[in-house]
């Protein structure tokens, strides 16, 4: 197989033919001689506005030996190469005496699931939330105005908090492990191109259906799901973990094992407070907070792709911005959604939270984004391990009370920068459920973060035309981006102060996403495996 990177597509040309026939040229022959083509990236340079376009990857096998032997000895072009192949293997091992658990079941546990069960242990996976059925009729309930399930929320359930927030698979992560997860995603039912999209998403709408096939995949093979069942207690003995104890129902149950990968997910905060009772190394964590920035999807298109912003090729454009400030605070974007919306992502009672979420076809009015201010570990106020928590909750709290309700507190753009209230929105209507309050952000937000942001967003301007827009809406807070504590482990991925404990994922810190997250299940699956091995082979 011959690897071919760096072709330049038009977007009218952007079909198999064309890229066929430039793979032809480049390697010097006809191409009647090439066998198969497949796609491995595709990515949008918009960098030259005049010259909008796609640039490719692919991979090639000839129909002659021969023939690619000679393309590949001629070394003349550095964007030819013979192709990596790529196979992952998973580890065999003895069955375990005792079911490993896996409390939590977003990337990190849905992943090191997978592989135990593919490994023939019969995993026990805990989630404290509801089955994705489950969830999502308690999330359309509180959307449309009703309680909190504080148990099935947009943080709490079967898939993590990755289910509501469009599924987003770019990462910065270089890790083998990468294309066997994208492959599993695609064999339980996402769209092929995120094998090969610069920037891969599976769709809020398409990753119900894809936890459920994960989900058989594993029950198949011998694991098990237990819903609605929380996490109380960890029994540890000499300096390993010996049981673990549940609730379910107001029933309680003890599960004898060795082996725990706590795959909890960031907003997990009784957790945390448990494991710091019983003395589980961890420490604090920078993080950041924000809010959620709305803008006209049609807006950021033309920003980006000027006139060729209606071509059917492109869809809906997204950014990435990031800037420092003289203060040293970081300002950034995270977890944009192309053509989304805002959605309520509390998982105590009152408090507010934000998030956003878009769909497969990314075709909603407006565009959002995270705008988030790095926050340190010194603005905590405190040294203890969960101080994180109290910063977060603090925020959420604060709108909870300006609003008296769910109801998010929103801003328009050209209100917060010229520090006066809105009474009403403009042009963009927000689209945070069950509705925002308009007023200021500043009511909920430390006095840092709102200077910082409004700092932030006229910088970001001179990079995307059109980010300060008057009528933009601001809808606040933003404080879930990531975990505010992080769990020790070892070079063995376990707690230094449990045998057995494997801290994992973006709730014990340790990633920043769903791949890096599914990646890190993966590593610590791996682990029990290659442990009890070595064990059963001394």
């Amino acid at each position: 197989m011959i690897q071919i990177t760096d072709i330049k597509v038009a977007l009218d040309d952007m079909n198999y033919e064309y890229l066929k026939s430039a793979a032809a040229k480049l390697m010097k022959v006809a191409p009647a001689e090439i066998r198969s083509i497949r796609l491995t990236k595709k990515s949008v340079d918009a960098r030259k506005k005049d010259n909008v376009h796609f640039v490719c990857s692919v991979e090639c096998a000839l129909k002659s030996d021969k023939t690619e032997k000679l393309v590949l000895s001629r070394g003349k072009n550095k964007n030819i190469s013979g192709a990596a192949q790529y196979s992952y293997y998973i580890r065999s091992a003895p069955k375990l005496p005792l079911h490993p658990v896996i409390v939590g079941s977003g990337p990190a546990g849905l992943f090191a699931g997978l592989i135990l069960a593919l490994g023939g242990q019969n995993p026990i996976i805990l989630e404290r939330g509801g089955d994705v059925h489950t969830r999502r009729k308690a999330v359309d309930n509180y959307f449309s105005g009703g309680e909190l399930d504080t148990s099935s929320n947009v943080q709490f359930g079967e898939g993590g908090a990755g289910t509501f927030s469009d599924g987003k698979l770019t990462t910065g992560t270089r890790d083998h492990r990468i294309r066997y997860v994208l492959e599993q995603f695609v064999k339980a039912g996402a769209h092929e191109e995120i094998l090969y999209s610069a920037k891969p998403h599976i769709g809020t709408d398409v990753l119900f259906n894809i936890l459920l096939n994960l989900r058989a995949q594993i029950t198949s093979l011998g694991g098990e799901y237990r819903f609605l069942t929380k996490l109380t207690d960890i029994n540890i003995c000499g300096g390993r973990v010996n049981s673990v104890i549940t609730e379910c129902g107001g029933k309680i149950e003890e599960i004898p094992t060795n082996h725990v990968i706590l795959a909890t997910g960031h907003s997990a905060r009784d957790t945390f407070e448990m494991l710091y009772g019983k003395g589980i190394a961890m420490i604090q964590k920078p993080f950041a907070v924000g809010a959620r920035i709305e803008h006209p999807q049609e807006v950021i298109n033309k920003s980006q792709f000027r006139q060729f912003y209606k071509h059917a090729a492109l869809g809906a454009a997204d950014y990435k911005l990031a800037v420092h400030l003289p203060d040293g605070r970081g300002v950034y974007t995270f977890c944009m959604c192309p053509g989304g919306y805002v959605v309520a992502a509390a998982s105590e009672e009152n408090s507010v939270v934000t998030n956003g979420m878009s769909c497969f076809a990314r075709d909603g009015a407006n565009a959002n984004s995270a705008l988030l201010v790095g926050v340190n570990t010194s603005d905590f106020g405190s040294e203890h391990p969960l101080a994180g928590v109290e910063f977060q909750r603090k925020i959420e709290r604060a709108a909870f009370e300006y609003t008296h309700s769910s109801k998010a507190p929103a801003q328009l753009v050209g209100d917060f920068l010229r520090g006066v209230k809105s009474t009403g929105f403009g042009g963009v209507v927000p689209t945070y459920r069950p509705a925002v309050a308009m007023g200021e952000i500043g009511c909920c937000l430390p006095e840092f973060v709102t200077e910082s942001m409004k700092q932030g967003i006229l910088l970001m301007d001179k990079k995307l035309h059109g980010f300060a827009q008057d009528d933009a809406v601001i809808t606040a807070p933003e404080t879930r981006s990531s975990s505010p504590v992080r769990i020790l482990r070892d070079e063995n991925l376990q707690s230094p102060s449990a045998a057995g404990l494997y801290p994992c994922g973006e709730g014990a810190g340790f990633a920043g996403g769903i791949m890096s997250a599914a990646v890190d299940g993966i590593k610590c699956a791996e682990m029990i495996l290659q442990d009890f091995t070595e064990l059963t082979d001394k």
